[in-house]
């Protein structure tokens, strides 16, 4: 099981080449029920990013979560309390980002690797995909 990070989520939807070839490889061959996983807190920042202006979708994104949402194998994790809650102690130096310290909690409940181009959470004592 992988957990996608925002960006990562974004890319593959659209196909972008900004996803890592080996990142496109590693998502395409988990493309099983339950394979691919994606944190809820990505569909606030995803929101926020278009409320902003900071992205555009072709769609509102309401539409585009739900179609996402429709993909058998991919699963939204919902940000319960306790990945609320470890979100808050993540041991040594966590990213300051909360969506992020999320996105790490999420993964580290599945025992999941996250597929991140970002460098904080790729320097984090979490398994990353890129």
């Amino acid at each position: 099981m992988i957990v996608l990070d925002t960006h990562a989520l974004l890319w593959w939807v659209d196909g972008s080449r900004e996803l890592s070839r080996r990142a496109r490889r590693h998502i395409d061959s988990l493309m099983d029920p339950g394979g691919i996983s994606v944190s809820s807190i990505s569909c606030w920042e995803i929101g926020m990013l278009v409320a902003k202006g900071r992205l555009e979708l072709t769609i509102p994104a309401e539409e585009w979560i739900a179609r996402c949402e429709s993909l058998p194998f991919l699963t939204f994790i919902p940000v319960d309390n306790a990945i609320a809650l470890a979100s808050t102690t993540l041991p040594g130096r966590p990213p300051s980002d909360p969506a992020d310290r999320i996105i790490i909690a999420t993964a580290r409940s599945r025992s999941a690797k996250i597929v991140t181009k970002d460098e904080r959470i790729r320097s984090y004592d979490v398994p990353t995909v890129w």
